[in-house]
């Protein structure tokens, strides 16, 4: 057994890349339009994955899939569909560039490990810092939380 992809449903597929991709940081490796189903997929992969080959359902290596469906429909998953996580380089660059992007931190670096942040469609996104945790630093050691994560 091997791990392939997290599906999320989203409500705007541009708003979606945007977040994943441009403030993120991930790479949109595949793009699949469904006429018939009404619906597009596209596959994300984290710059270290990107080249793993598979036709896109069945990555190489683990993947985000974000699903469009075109006639709209609300969405409930937030916080009951649990997170995504990934490893970053430098907990404290990514949530400054994050911000800078207008990404709310809703839980801070505040030990150097671990953060939290929301996609445009409410779902949580984990940010785990790579090797040790950095020593604890401003802004972030005394940064309170931002609403749920």
């Amino acid at each position: 057994m091997r791990y392939l992809h997290t599906m999320v449903r989203v409500t705007d597929l541009e708003q979606s890349v945007d977040f994943f991709c441009n403030k993120l940081g991930l790479k949109e490796v595949s793009r699949h339009d469904n006429e018939a189903g009404r619906f597009t997929l596209a596959f994300l992969q984290a710059p270290g994955d990107v080249g793993g080959g598979g036709s896109g359902f069945a990555q190489a290596t683990p993947a985000v899939e974000l699903t469009y469906n075109w006639d709209p429909e609300p969405y409930d998953g937030g916080r009951n569909f649990g997170h995504l996580a990934f490893e970053v380089e430098d907990i404290y660059a990514t949530c400054e560039r994050l911000m800078a992007g207008g990404v709310t931190i809703s839980r801070p670096p505040r030990d150097g490990r671990m953060a939290f942040v929301r996609s445009p469609d409410n779902i949580s996104v984990e940010l785990l810092q790579s090797g040790q945790a950095l020593p604890p630093a401003e802004p972030w050691a005394s940064m309170p939380n931002t609403g749920v994560w």
